[in-house]
């Protein structure tokens, strides 16, 4: 059965928590030292990273009175493996193209013919 991929769709959507996996893909970060990286609010950060922790794409550990965050890539391959689908489609559709634009330009011209 195909995981529910809406919640982890949801967090990518928006550019800003884009913006947070990739930092959390460098390095572990605390709420404040994410909060410190963009003009927002630290509840504002907060609200980003609850969506994310949502769509399973962070996770947080707790390292004495911190709390920090990371990147949980493996929650990223059912995302990734829906999104090939459409890789190979289009493989598929521009090879066809080629295959018909070689078939063209190999055929005589109508000039040739006469």
């Amino acid at each position: 059965m195909q995981p529910d991929l809406q919640p982890a769709f949801r967090a990518l959507a928006d550019p800003t928590r884009r913006d947070i996996l990739r930092m959390l893909g460098q390095n572990r970060m605390s709420i404040g030292q994410v909060a410190d990286r963009f003009d927002m609010t630290r509840a504002a950060v907060r609200k980003h990273m609850r969506v994310l922790e949502e769509g399973n794409l962070i996770r947080f550990e707790t390292h004495g009175r911190e709390r920090l965050s990371s990147l949980n890539a493996e929650a990223l391959r059912p995302v990734t493996d829906w999104l090939s689908w459409f890789d190979r489609f289009w493989d598929d559709k521009l090879s066809a193209l080629q295959s018909t634009l070689a078939e063209d330009s190999s055929a005589p011209d109508e000039k040739d013919r006469t």
